[in-house]
This record gives C-alpha cells, structure tokens and sequence, in this order.
C-alpha cells in the first residue's frame, strides 16, 4: 500500500495532497469516538454528486436536441434556396411619366380611306361638322407595303400613325375612315401598336420592321358604324438575359354612331379615338427572392451553435468522468482508511 501511495504521489503530487487531506477530514467526520463508523456525510456528499451528475445528462441532451434542430434548420434553409432560385417572383413596379414616346399604330384598312385625322386635348372631340366627307389630316402618318411575315406571298398595306404623346394634358388622336362598300358581313379594320414611332421612322428597312412588329404584337380591330375609344397602357417586361420587351394592354369602349346624314346610304363609317389611360408604365420582371447573404449568415449561425454545442456536450462528458472517478477514488481512501 505505502509503495502504491507513493507512486500515485510521484505521479501527482498535488491530488495526493488534496486527497490526504480529504482523507483526514473523512477520518474525522466518519469515525466516532466510541468506535462506530459514521455514514452522515458520505451520503450527503453522494447525493450531491448524483444531482450533479443528473443535472450534466440533462444538459447533454438539451444540448443534442439544440443540434439536431440546428441540423434540420440547415437543411430546410438549403432546400427554401434551392427552391427560390427554381421559382422567382414577379416583380411589378410603375414610373410616373409626363410625355411617352409617341406610338405608332398601324392600320389595315384595305378598300377603307382614311378621310381626316386629329389631335384633341383634355378629352375634348367637337363634334363632326361632314362625317363622311374628306377632312383635315393633321397626323403624321406613313403609308407602307410590305409581304405577310406569315405566308411570305400577300402584299399587305399599311397606314401608319403616330400615337398621343402628352399624358398630362390627356392628348388623343382621333380618326375618321370610310368604306364605299364591302363584300362581307362585318366591316372592321385591323390596327396593332407598337411602342415608338419615331423608331419606325428612323429605321433603314421599315419593311423589316413592320414585319417583326407584326410578328411580335397582336392585331385588333375596330367595327364601323360606331365610335370606338382605345385606351392604352404600356407594359415593359425584363427578361432574364436583361433583355426588355414592350407590349400594350388596352380597354375599349364602343358607343352606337347615330348617322345624321339626310340620304340613306350604303356606305360605312368609322371612327375610332386612341389616348393613354394613365401617366404609369408597367414594368414587369422576375426577381429572386432567395437572398444568398442572407443564408451564408444563417448558416454560419447555427454552424457555430453546432461547434458550441459540440464544445459544450465533450466538456460535459470530460467533467462527468473526472467526478465519477473522483468519488471513487475518495471511496477507496475512506474504505482504506476504515480497514
């Protein structure tokens, strides 16, 4: 024993002498002065080292369940990021604007003549002095011919008109078209829009043009013997390789036109009013809302909260061992003691 004693010494001089000292108080508190052992104190020190040791398991698993939500907080944020980038969000913001550039619209009118055309504010139209009879023309206006983009073999016609500009003072432009007769049951006439006017006026190969228009916007039409009001919107949409593409939304109204003229005939008029419907202009895009900072720091976090947690659970594992193995060691010196 005493050659045992002294190995444990010599390999730890500094725990020997904290146990001798244990020892001596053991001794003084365990054996009585009338020879029976005392077994107050070791019980109590033994219940304080159970709680100690129940509160440390606890801990343990409180800290494994925190890292096994931290685990599948990190895989729902790489699922959300993954998710997000496959279905982007669409973006719709509007720019307040006092003067557009002015439109084009391309009329089809085929046997249909083109008898006055002009430009009215504040949504004031007088009212017609000779429907019917050839007017003043005060547009600008571009006639064009040019193959069908679709068949490429028919010649088709095509009057182009520059469009309303001045929102604030609500400028519309409004047309006056007859047709002596026709060979089919409705009479209407094609127009389609497209967003500047001047760009078809500056464009070396208009017929080039008016060919990519008619293949990139759609065509509409208004019926005669009415007065028709096309009001225009415009709707710019940006692509994901930052391209931008324009297109028109319209809402159209048709009011019964009451011909006055004193001798019946078998003519047709038609009359149609283009104006902008409000100062804003829609632009659409598709944004993704996965921010990838945001998850870089998210991630970070609870990759930290692992570390500590991990940090925390061995040190708890490490202090558990070295009581468990404290208390026996005490045991055994106050069993040695005793015998």
């Amino acid at each position: 024993q005493l050659s045992e004693d002294v190995e444990r010494v010599s390999e730890n001089p500094t725990d020997e002498r904290e146990g001798e000292m244990e020892v001596h108080e053991d001794a003084s508190s365990v054996i009585l002065p009338d020879g029976e052992v005392g077994t107050t104190t070791p019980s109590l020190r033994f219940s304080k080292t159970c709680l100690k040791n129940v509160f440390s398991v606890i801990l343990l698993f409180m800290y494994l369940l925190l890292m096994a939500v931290a685990v599948f907080l990190v895989y729902q944020t790489i699922s959300d990021f993954r998710e997000k980038l496959k279905h982007p969000v669409m973006s719709v913001t509007y720019k307040e604007v006092a003067l557009y550039d002015a439109p084009g619209i391309a009329f089809y009118p085929g046997k249909a003549r083109l008898l006055s055309c002009k430009h009215h504010y504040y949504d004031h139209i007088p009212p017609l002095i000779n429907p019917g009879q050839p007017g003043h023309i005060e547009c600008t206006t571009q006639r064009i011919n040019y193959t069908d983009p679709f068949t490429n073999q028919t010649m088709k016609y095509a009057l182009v008109v520059q469009g309303p500009r001045d929102v604030k003072k609500k400028e519309l432009v409004f047309l006056q078209f007859h047709l002596n007769e026709t060979d089919q049951d409705f009479s209407a006439i094609d127009y389609l829009l497209f967003s500047s006017f001047q760009e078809f006026v500056n464009s070396p190969e208009k017929e080039k043009f008016m060919k990519d228009c008619e293949s990139s916007y759609s065509s509409w039409k208004f019926s005669g013997g009415f007065r028709t009001w096309v009001k225009m919107s415009l709707v710019k949409t940006k692509e994901e390789d930052g391209s931008e593409t324009v297109e028109f939304k319209q809402e159209t109204s048709v009011v019964n036109y009451i011909d006055q003229r004193t001798k019946p005939r078998s003519d047709q008029l038609f009359f149609v009013v283009f104006e902008w419907k409000d100062p804003f202009i829609q632009t659409v895009q598709d944004i993704i809302t996965a921010n990838p900072w945001n998850m870089i720091a998210l991630l970070c976090g609870i990759f930290l909260a692992l570390f500590k947690a991990a940090d925390f659970a061995k040190l708890s594992v490490k202090w558990m061992i070295k009581i468990r193995k404290r208390h026996l060691k005490r045991s055994r010196q106050v069993m040695n003691h005793i015998s």
